[in-house]
């Protein structure tokens, strides 16, 4: 698989999920996202470690790594060789979850298809297991929101982050466009999916709430992934004058030495 069908994969995936994101009509559709979080987990074949063969034969390189054991995430920063948009490979540690939540995700990773959990496919958007029940979902909720997600959604993009300065637009201009639309900011102590570096201005906006079905046939609306803006503020140094936006994103006290 190329670099740009895996991408464009991804996102029609992504807007057919959320046709909420997808009729965002506030900037021009040739703007590329500034960075793609792909979720995953550290079970099986879906481990980071095995998708990442695959992203580099499609030419990203990983450039840095985070651990963040209050998310219980270690997450990859993939570039591409053109300027498109960075991958952020997020893998939730499921020993980070108490021994009866990880029970419960490990029991559904164990329904895994065959098929999905091999070559290509482990980076196709899908499910690779069968849906949870409610009771399920809820006590995931309870752990990690990301754990929850991952077992109705399974790994694929979770959302996407624009820069504001790509758009032409000041963020707080683009921000009132996206209240205009009826999409308000994520607020509180985890006002993003990720710890977020404070030098950054940055703003995130779960999608709507959809219905979805569970394993018993319980019907429930739940929200899932969403879009985050940022900006960067002005350069003070000349390290920040070369790095992209995606670069700058994290907390620096979160970041790890690479392994070769």
């Amino acid at each position: 698989m190329q670099r740009k069908e895996f991408q464009q994969q991804l996102w029609l995936d992504f807007v057919h999920r959320h046709p909420d994101i997808g009729a965002l009509d506030i900037w021009p559709d040739s703007i590329n996202p500034e960075y793609l979080m792909f979720l995953t987990l550290n079970q099986g074949p879906f481990r980071s470690e095995k998708l990442l063969p695959s992203l580099y034969h499609q030419g990203y390189r990983r450039v840095k790594q985070y651990a963040m054991a209050d998310r219980g995430l270690l997450v990859d920063l993939l570039l591409p060789p053109d300027g498109g948009a960075a991958v952020m490979l997020a893998e939730l540690q499921a020993n980070s979850l108490p021994p009866i939540h990880r029970d419960l995700l490990k029991r559904l990773i164990s329904q895994s298809h065959r098929d999905d959990c091999k070559g290509q496919n482990l980076l196709a958007p899908c499910r690779p297991w069968d849906m949870p029940d409610w009771p399920t979902f809820e006590r995931l909720l309870e752990a990690n929101p990301l754990a929850a997600w991952l077992s109705v959604m399974g790994p694929r993009l979770h959302h996407v982050g624009f820069n504001a300065e790509e758009l032409g637009e000041t963020l707080e201009a683009v921000c009132e466009g996206m209240l205009a639309y009826g999409m308000a900011p994520q607020t509180g102590r985890h006002h993003a999916v990720l710890p977020i570096n404070p030098k950054l201005q940055y703003h995130y906006y779960p999608a709507h709430a959809q219905r979805m079905v569970f394993a018993d046939g319980d019907e429930h609306m739940v929200v899932l992934g969403g879009i985050a803006l940022l900006a960067t503020a002005p350069v003070t140094t000349q390290q920040e004058g070369k790095q992209r936006p995606a670069e700058q994103l994290l907390p620096e006290h979160t970041l790890c030495q690479l392994s070769a």
